[in-house]
């Protein structure tokens, strides 16, 4: 089972969310929190469909994963062209800094990750492992 792709997938997954929340538990940030501030460094005003569905988060969790962090001063929720059936999601100036903060986490976590790795051998993993996301996601669509 431990040499199974699913197994590796999996654990590193694990390892890798248990260092990013250890090194951020000073910041009180939450689970799908980091990955919604990541997004938003590039989206950055994008409606809560637009979230979830980069996200892969349901609606309904991400409604109270945004309340949370609305709440902690992170973000705000705002109507545009006074419709109000669309909230559009921006970073507060809190929010831009724990954004940077979690960039650079991300960042030291995959140079850890790729540790011992040529450029080389990195680029190929790169490409293989966005040719099986690629492979699932056509699969979900059916």
């Amino acid at each position: 089972m431990e040499e199974s792709f699913h197994y590796q997938l999996m654990s590193s997954h694990i390892n890798l969310q248990k260092q990013l929340f250890a090194s951020l538990k000073h910041t009180g940030l939450t689970s799908g929190q980091p990955k919604i501030l990541d997004y938003l460094q590039d989206h950055n005003g994008s409606t809560q469909k637009d979230i979830a569905l980069a996200c892969h988060i349901e609606a309904a969790s991400l409604t109270s994963i945004l309340s949370g962090m609305e709440k902690k001063g992170m973000i705000e929720r705002k109507a545009l062209n006074g419709n109000r059936r669309s909230l559009h999601v921006f970073l507060t100036e809190k929010g831009w800094s724990l954004q940077k903060e979690v960039a650079q986490k991300f960042a030291s976590l995959e140079e850890l990750a790729f540790s011992g790795f040529s450029a080389e051998q990195r680029e190929t993993f790169n490409e293989m492992f966005r040719l099986v996301y690629e492979n699932l996601t056509a699969h979900n669509e059916k």
